[in-house]
């Protein structure tokens, strides 16, 4: 089984992501982090896509797609189920993924899951976000008052010890640029699959993480609350 989070930046995919992968022993593939890390290990991929951001411009999605299917042929197997974390995020890129898996992973299905939240809830999260700054590890932090994602040991991460950091583009501004561009495609990218029979089921992640993933749970059918 393949679930497709599909959700604004600050949504909490991520967050959800890593509770499946620690209590249910799923796989997740994030395609920021994994442009990390072909970045970091100077992959043939990786310098690509290295070459694109340092040149200012997007990472095409042929890139994205081929780092995709390198990472599925080395880690689908090894897992019952896999998380695509904000993959697909275009219409180009869904399509691509349709003839990727139609290829060679034909034995696998799809659920996709809409995360929706208010935009000012957005802006609230992220600009109080903070990541750790290995990026080998990339855990998750929110520095809002009373927030369960807080680090145990102010600015350092829980996982590797490595120092807290805001990113640069976690600001009001460009977050709301950011949602902008982001509700255009996801308009898009909705229709495409629903165009095509696919059903999309919706999760509203407003609540607590705990609370959410045990809504998640019942609404992919895995459990009751």
């Amino acid at each position: 089984m393949i679930y497709l989070f599909i959700g604004p930046p600050g949504s909490g995919k991520g967050s959800l992501s890593k509770l499946c992968v620690d209590k249910l022993d799923w796989a997740q593939l994030s395609t920021g982090n994994l442009c990390r890390e072909h970045i970091a290990r100077q992959t043939e991929i990786g310098k690509q896509i290295d070459f694109a951001i340092k040149s200012g411009k997007l990472v095409s999605d042929k890139l994205i797609v081929d780092m995709v299917r390198d990472w599925l042929e080395q880690s689908f197997s090894q897992k019952g189920s896999v998380i695509f974390d904000g993959f697909p995020r275009t219409v180009p890129q869904a399509v691509a993924l349709e003839g990727l898996l139609n290829r060679s992973f034909s034995s696998s299905k799809l659920k996709i899951i809409r995360f929706f939240l208010d935009d000012d809830v957005i802006v609230d999260r992220l600009t109080n976000r903070y990541i750790c700054r290995n990026d080998a590890c990339q855990a998750v932090y929110s520095l809002a008052e009373g927030s369960t994602l807080a680090p145990k040991k102010h600015m350092v991460c829980d996982e590797c010890g490595g120092e807290l950091i805001r990113r640069s583009d976690d600001t009001e501004a460009s977050i709301r640029e950011r949602l902008k561009t982001y509700h255009d495609h996801e308009h898009n990218l909705l229709d495409f699959y629903r165009n095509n029979g696919k059903k999309v089921l919706e999760l509203s992640v407003a609540k607590p993480l705990d609370r959410v993933f045990e809504e998640f749970k019942v609404l992919v059918g895995l459990g009751s609350l």
